[in-house]
């Protein structure tokens, strides 16, 4: 599910925007603010929904990376590699991670399951998906940071149509053009919500 990441009223706020001429251009900016965001961090920030899931195991008793979840409901296993996933792990035999993580007040989701007690991960030569999960995907609400982020992003983006060659303003040393790298307070807010994948 995608949603956007800041308002327009948060936008126009953070411009001094009063009127509405401009509402339909700083609405698509605020969906290419929060679509970066999404590729940027590898996250989707939405409300969780209920949904099932399939991967593929690095290893038997490796941790199994999975889609930001808030709550799991079941994750079962295809033991027999006949796509049936007929042997439903219990609670005791797998441990969602991280632990008691939160951010500004938001729990952080699971993104990784380790297995333990009597649990494992079947691997498959072919590399086919082995392991079903069944739960909530998604965030509990959107971060205050990535809000800021989306803010910032979408201003840049909005700002940016009136500088098509990349000079934003002229002063004593010049023209000062736009970066090309990523703003700097957008990677500072976002990178404590970068995924890792190995």
């Amino acid at each position: 599910m995608t949603v956007n990441y800041c308002t327009l009223a948060q936008v126009k706020g953070a411009l001094r925007i009063t009127d509405a001429i401009d509402d339909g251009l700083l609405n698509t900016s605020i969906e290419a603010a929060s679509r970066w965001i999404d590729g940027y961090t590898d996250r989707s920030f939405g409300s969780a929904v209920a949904g099932t899931a399939f991967y593929i195991p690095t290893g038997r008793m490796d941790d199994l990376a999975v889609d930001d979840l808030t709550s799991i409901t079941s994750i079962a296993i295809d033991e027999e590699l006949d796509e049936t996933f007929s042997t439903t792990l219990r609670p005791i035999d797998f441990q969602p991670l991280p632990v008691n993580a939160r951010s500004g007040g938001i729990p952080f989701p699971f993104s990784r399951v380790r297995p333990q007690e009597d649990g494992y991960w079947p691997i498959s030569f072919d590399r086919r998906a082995t392991v079903r999960v069944i739960g909530d995907f998604g965030w509990p609400g959107t971060p205050v940071a990535v809000r800021e982020a989306a803010i910032l992003q979408a201003s840049r983006l909005y700002t940016r149509l009136s500088s098509p060659v990349g000079v934003v303003s002229f002063g004593d040393m010049g023209a000062i053009r736009v970066s090309r790298f990523v703003d700097p307070d957008v990677d500072m807010l976002l990178n404590p919500y970068k995924r890792v994948r190995f």
